[in-house]
């Protein structure tokens, strides 16, 4: 909800997936769910914190899927563990955020991620 809220705030218009769990977000990836995702100029957002399959083991299944392994995925979460930074990083993910405790600071750092990520697309 926050992640929709800091869109909002933002006038971020790009479309927004949410799964609500580790297995229904690989599910919607590979297209095998209702809803079938755009590959292309798609972005994860993934928290590691997620129900049935963990963000971690969603990004393993990303990353050994032929189909899927060149998204970009940036983790956006409450863990602050080097040891989940060092297992993400080793999985090639595009980033890694701490969510800010407050909703202004987490709506700033969406803000600031839609801009890089608009201008690194340009390129």
């Amino acid at each position: 909800m926050n992640v929709q809220r800091a869109f909002k705030r933002n006038n971020i218009t790009n479309p927004l997936y949410v799964a609500r769990d580790g297995v229904e977000a690989i599910e919607m990836l590979r297209g095998d769910g209702a809803e079938k995702l755009p590959h292309s100029r798609l972005l994860v957002l993934l928290d590691l914190n997620l129900p049935r399959m963990n963000g971690l083991e969603l990004l393993q299944e990303i990353r050994k899927d032929k189909d899927l392994r060149a998204l970009p995925v940036v983790i956006l979460t409450t863990s602050d563990d080097d040891q989940d930074k060092i297992r993400a990083y080793n999985l090639n993910v595009a980033g890694y955020i701490v969510k800010p405790v407050t909703f202004t600071a987490f709506a700033d750092t969406m803000a600031t991620l839609n801009t890089y990520w608009t201008i690194s697309e340009m390129h």
